[in-house]
């Protein structure tokens, strides 16, 4: 154990309580990184300058439609996913607890599926490219990651590798040792880090190439969460799988594979006419 341990700051998980309905800072991250997701899917959507002239893209006003498919599609992927990927023995066990979500249990790589399957749904039924669609959606996702993870150090869980690095702390439940606040380094590297790289490509005119900010998405989310694996502590059910890698580093690696396909495909697939007056577009 370090001389020295930064003290868990124990926050009630309950911001507030109006009357017998409790407000979680759990339900209050969702609430948010789904309002910044909405925010910042209306603010490219009603800048021309992102755009290629003529470029088939969502109205401002449908993005309110897609949040609602997106939303549906995170919580039914996020818990069939951690149902699938992380506990089916249990949840085969005792089916009836699988729809219970305040017991926690939410996958991100199964809400990310949940998501995809949302936003095409919605480009389907508007006739809209499904990438361009997936791009904007992509661009608002780490508000997201940010806040819950914010949300996972605050509750506390999925905390990390027990550690001797000043910065470690004492997680409530998780034994004597201090351990690396994983929670914070997925926040700062899923949350901020690729917020801002995705921020720079679209300034760049990602938005210009269907499917780039989806494959700079999946990239930069599967790199951030191997990293971050190696400081978390695995799931207790399923603990280290072979080789020293665990769960979310599995299914990060075909994300990112699918991620350098969008980019490839992206920069190489040309860019339809243009229609309007012509512009001078970054390669």
């Amino acid at each position: 154990m370090p001389i020295f341990a930064i003290p868990y700051p124990v926050i009630d998980p309950v911001l507030v309580s109006i009357g017998p309905f409790p407000i979680r800072w759990y339900a209050l991250a969702y609430i948010s990184g789904l309002v910044m997701g909405w925010a910042t899917t209306r603010f490219l959507v009603a800048r021309d300058r992102f755009w290629r002239p003529g470029q088939p893209r969502p109205t401002v006003l449908s993005i309110d439609d897609l949040v609602v498919y997106i939303a549906v599609g995170i919580i039914v992927g996020g818990r069939l996913g951690y149902v699938l990927f992380y506990n089916l023995p249990f949840f085969l066990d005792h089916p009836t607890e699988i729809p219970k979500l305040w017991t926690g249990g939410m996958a991100f790589h199964g809400g990310l599926i949940g998501a995809v399957l949302g936003f095409a749904i919605f480009a389907w039924r508007n006739r809209l490219p499904v990438l361009s669609v997936g791009d904007v959606v992509a661009a608002g996702v780490p508000f997201g990651l940010l806040f819950g993870r914010l949300a996972n150090f605050i509750k506390p869980e999925l905390w990390g590798r027990a550690s001797d690095v000043p910065w470690a702390m004492v997680f409530p439940g998780a034994g004597p040792l201090p351990r690396h606040p994983s929670q914070l380094y997925e926040a700062a590297l899923e949350g901020v880090a690729l917020l801002l790289i995705l921020a720079i490509a679209i300034r760049g005119g990602a938005l210009r190439r269907p499917g780039l900010v989806c494959g700079l998405f999946a990239i930069g989310y599967g790199t951030a969460r191997i990293i971050v694996e190696f400081f978390r502590e695995p799931d207790a059910q399923l603990g280290f799988l072979f080789g020293g890698a665990t769960m979310g580093m599995l299914l990060s690696v075909p994300l990112i594979l699918v991620g350098l396909g969008l980019v490839v495909s992206a920069r190489r697939r040309p860019l339809p006419p243009i229609y309007g007056p012509e512009v001078t577009l970054k390669p």
